[in-house]
């Protein structure tokens, strides 16, 4: 073992620091848990706006800043955050980022103006940005034996895939029977509950004294990756034409090349490259970036489907997912624990994004007159199995073999990766879509329900097939980069850190 003061755990009796912890699944459960509070409240406020909006007085036009706050805080400061967890401790970083976390989402129910529930939004983003990386890093360095190691990843992946179509089941129930203000008082709950088992059940490590954050590292790739998503986010309101779209794209685009550049030079580097320059890795977060992007096809646009165009409930919206929701989970798991030890990731993540493109193709067929169980349930399960065998495979491999001292900047690494690529996805589909629904009107009365109707479909059809062409391009992607081997089953290949 390197010789560092974070590489293990400080114990005082046996067992010794390779055994592997006792309270190892009930850690999961914690962990999984507080991934989920973080994962659904990107969807689970979605479904409130219009009743916030009614109740606090904002405009169509602020609407959007209710989810571009939370995510503009979370997306930029997710490295930072990962850095932080493995410098100061990944128990007090977890237990921090749930308690803020938490009161974030008190002061967010509570806010009687627009202001204060903005300022809410982007402080979970902070703390969800502290909170991501340090609860998959925990999940990395609490389980090292490989088939248990597998195991988790695919309960971990399940709740990362589908955590946003359970927001939206959960934010329709809310929304419906009690008021919008609970699916941010609902956080309270989850929050309480991980924290006394994270207070109970993981263990601090020691910090090494010796490690510094790399403040222009920070600044520049928060800047950057703020940049990013704002511009991504403006493009849903703005032409892409708009500096205020392209001029943040720029902007972040050069910022993170020199953060890039100065990640070569740094005496404590941000982000290490030889994070991301293994083959595995890398083609992980890519997957894990189209993903990102390409899911949005199917929560985003068939929940305004089956809202505006076949006239479900929000509460009856939210259950026809949960089909797609157990295919998810069943693939994770099984991807996890039996196809890649056997085949490998450059067999199973390309089926699993041919198959979500299937689904998305599938997709484009719906029409006023679609029956749930003939026409809409088949699409969503073949997609829903496609992203769980690529999802819990891309997370664990994404992960696997860093240094213990990497692995929360290499956690916060994946949630960036996702989180960037649901930006790009919702702004890129959003503004297709509309551009397509702007065409089908041209030259037609927009007065007439009818023609609505149908150019509400078109705009629909035009993001499922755009999903489907990010799953392709990450089908042919992950065939070219992943390895032909199957990943080392030695649990000595990776860290041995225990929690």
């Amino acid at each position: 073992m390197p010789n560092t003061s974070t590489d293990t755990a400080t114990v005082s009796s046996p067992p010794s620091a390779d055994a592997p912890s006792p309270h190892r699944w009930w850690i999961l459960a914690v962990i999984g848990l507080a991934q989920l509070m973080v994962v659904l409240d990107s969807t689970i406020v979605n479904i409130a706006l219009p009743s916030a909006q009614r109740d606090l007085g904002f405009s169509d036009g602020d609407r959007q800043w209710v989810v571009t706050a939370y995510a503009l805080a979370f997306g930029s400061l997710l490295l930072l955050g990962g850095r932080i967890a493995d410098l100061f401790g990944r128990k007090m970083t977890f237990l921090v980022g749930l308690v803020g976390f938490a009161g974030a989402s008190a002061l967010g129910g509570a806010a009687g103006s627009f202001e204060v529930l903005i300022v809410a939004r982007a402080a979970q983003g902070l703390f969800g940005a502290l909170l991501a990386p340090a609860a998959l890093s925990l999940l990395t360095t609490t389980f090292t034996d490989a088939k248990e190691r597998a195991k988790a990843f695919g309960v971990y992946g399940a709740i990362a895939g589908a955590g946003g179509a359970i927001g939206l089941l959960l934010g329709g129930f809310l929304t419906e029977h009690l008021d919008w203000r609970w699916t941010l008082y609902v956080n309270l709950v989850f929050a309480a509950v991980a924290l006394v088992g994270g207070a109970l059940l993981l263990q601090r490590t020691t910090r090494d004294k010796s490690a510094r954050i790399d403040i222009p590292g920070a600044v520049l790739v928060s800047g950057g990756l703020f940049c990013l998503v704002y511009g991504f986010s403006n493009a849903e309101s703005h032409d892409w034409n708009s500096v205020q779209t392209w001029g943040f794209l720029v902007a972040g685009a050069v910022l993170l090349a020199a953060f890039t550049w100065w990640q070569t030079r740094a005496a404590h580097p941000l982000l290490p490259l030889r994070v991301l320059l293994d083959r595995n890795r890398g083609a992980s977060f890519v997957s894990i970036l189209i993903t990102g992007a390409g899911m949005f096809g199917v929560f985003l646009f068939l929940t305004y489907y089956l809202q505006q165009s076949l006239g479900y409930t929000p509460i009856k919206t939210g259950l026809a997912f949960l089909p797609m929701v157990a295919a998810l989970m069943l693939s994770s798991t099984l991807a996890s624990t039996v196809l890649i030890p056997r085949l490998g990731p450059k067999a199973v993540v390309p089926l699993g994004m041919g198959l979500a493109a299937a689904g998305m193709v599938w997709l484009t067929g719906l029409g006023l007159g679609s029956g749930y169980t003939t026409d809409i349930l088949p699409p969503l399960i073949v997609a829903g199995l496609g992203l769980g065998l690529v999802m819990a495979p891309a997370m664990s491999l994404a992960t696997a073999g860093v240094k213990a001292e990497d692995a929360g900047v290499a956690s916060a690494a994946v949630n960036t990766m996702q989180q960037v690529g649901g930006s790009l996805g919702t702004a890129l589909l959003n503004t297709l879509s509309t551009s397509a629904v702007t065409d089908y009107l041209a030259g037609r009365n927009p007065k007439d329900p009818a023609v609505l109707a149908q150019a509400g479909l078109e705009g629909y059809s035009t993001a499922y097939w755009w999903s489907a062409a990010f799953f392709a391009a990450g089908l042919v992607i992950s065939v070219i980069l992943y390895r032909r081997d199957v990943p080392a089953t030695d649990p000595d290949a990776a860290p041995v850190v225990h929690m």
